[in-house]
């Protein structure tokens, strides 16, 4: 007979402390340090070479299932190129590769806030090798050079790259976002990417009905789910061992693992107390959003993917900034075909015209600082070191 909850809390010291998926709170005694080591790796002197300055800001930049898939080649002194890790893909909830390019315009924006630090302009050229097509391909995403210049002005929002999250947990509904904050947000706009934001109570409840309905598609499609399965890593152990996915962990769940009732089997199976609980754990947090906001582009371009990160990744540190939690949830924009009815009323409901396409989808609101999340460490990223 398996163990009941009541009986495993006993067995930890009924402490109570979990992590159920990424963003979470790890117990103490659990948290895997080592993983997370890259956040506090910033803090430390600055290395001599201004690119490994700059990546090591980089690599914490959000991205898609939390796969990191840069990969980065130091050219002669002051250049690199960066590629993507083809296996870091995912080919069931992004066929096309669109959600993993704007994690590269993530990730260049941080680099190139890193280096504006330290009075460097980081020159970027996106994709020097010719453009991919329907999906990325081994050519790379871009071709940074550091040139130091005086007049190259810091950015405020370097400070806040420290304490950028992905807020995954319910925000409270007893406090709104005010109008300022969010014309701050839509200030930072690009004339690529345009931000648009709403509190209007109305659509606010409309967007947590279909963010909820988009996020139950990609739950009970099977091999969409799988993909998020897949990618879970249960307990320390495995997350230090991959510092990537979906981080899962805490006493009581890695008690619930050993005795064989916690599995990625189990979490992938319809029925389960595993797979519930992913529902019921998720339900509070997309039925909290408070405020949304959203990035906008008149094409679906390559080029037009990397600026959209760029922007996404400046509206997460001016949140920051605010205090204000933000929580990218794009699964309505996901392009695999059990999602298009999804997408269709979602784009409808935030006035998408035709040819323009809303490429991210961020719930805001207001909550407890959400844990860092587990990184490789950049010597991991560097090719050939």
């Amino acid at each position: 007979m398996g163990l009941s909850r009541r009986t495993v809390i006993r067995a930890i010291g009924g402490t109570g402390l979990a992590l159920v998926g990424a963003g979470g709170l790890f117990a103490v005694t659990r948290t895997p340090e080592r993983a997370l080591a890259p956040w506090a790796a910033i803090e430390d002197t600055p290395p001599a070479d201004i690119r490994l300055d700059a990546f090591r800001h980089a690599i914490l930049a959000p991205n898609p299932h939390n796969r990191q898939p840069w990969l980065i080649k130091l050219v002669s002194a002051d250049e690199a190129l960066i590629f993507c890790d083809l296996e870091r893909r995912l080919p069931e909830t992004d066929p096309f590769d669109r959600q993993i390019l704007i994690g590269f315009g993530c990730f260049l924006e941080l680099a190139r806030i890193a280096a504006a630090e330290r009075g460097f302009k980081m020159d970027i050229s996106a994709f020097p090798d010719g453009l991919p097509a329907e999906r990325l391909d081994r050519r790379p995403i871009a071709k940074l050079r550091f040139v130091a210049n005086p007049t190259t002005t810091a950015d405020p929002l370097f400070r806040y790259i420290p304490v950028r999250r992905s807020s995954k947990q319910p925000f409270d509904t007893t406090r709104p976002v005010e109008d300022r904050t969010l014309a701050s947000l839509v200030s930072l706009s690009s004339t690529t990417a345009r931000i648009a934001t709403t509190a209007d109570a109305a659509l606010v409840e409309t967007l947590r009905t279909l963010t909820w309905d988009a996020w139950m598609i990609e739950l009970t499609t099977a091999r969409t789910w799988q993909e998020t399965v897949d990618l879970m890593r249960i307990g320390r152990s495995e997350i230090e061992a991959n510092p990537d996915g979906v981080s899962i962990g805490g006493p009581f769940l890695e008690a619930m693992a050993l005795t064989g009732q916690f599995s990625r089997e189990q979490s992938a199976r319809p029925g389960t107390a595993a797979h519930n609980g992913s529902i019921s754990r998720y339900r509070p947090i997309m039925a909290t959003g408070m405020a949304y906001a959203w990035i906008m582009t008149e094409g679906n371009a390559r080029t037009d993917q990397l600026a959209v990160g760029q922007t996404f990744v400046r509206m997460n540190l001016e949140a920051a900034r605010k205090g204000l939690g933000f929580h990218p949830i794009s699964q309505a924009l996901q392009e695999f075909k059990e999602m298009e009815p999804a997408y269709r009323k979602i784009t409808g409901a935030l006035g998408a015209q035709p040819g323009q396409r809303v490429q991210m989808l961020a719930r805001l609101g207001y909550g407890s600082l959400a844990a860092r999340t587990p990184r490789w460490p950049l010597r991991s990223k560097i090719m050939g070191a």
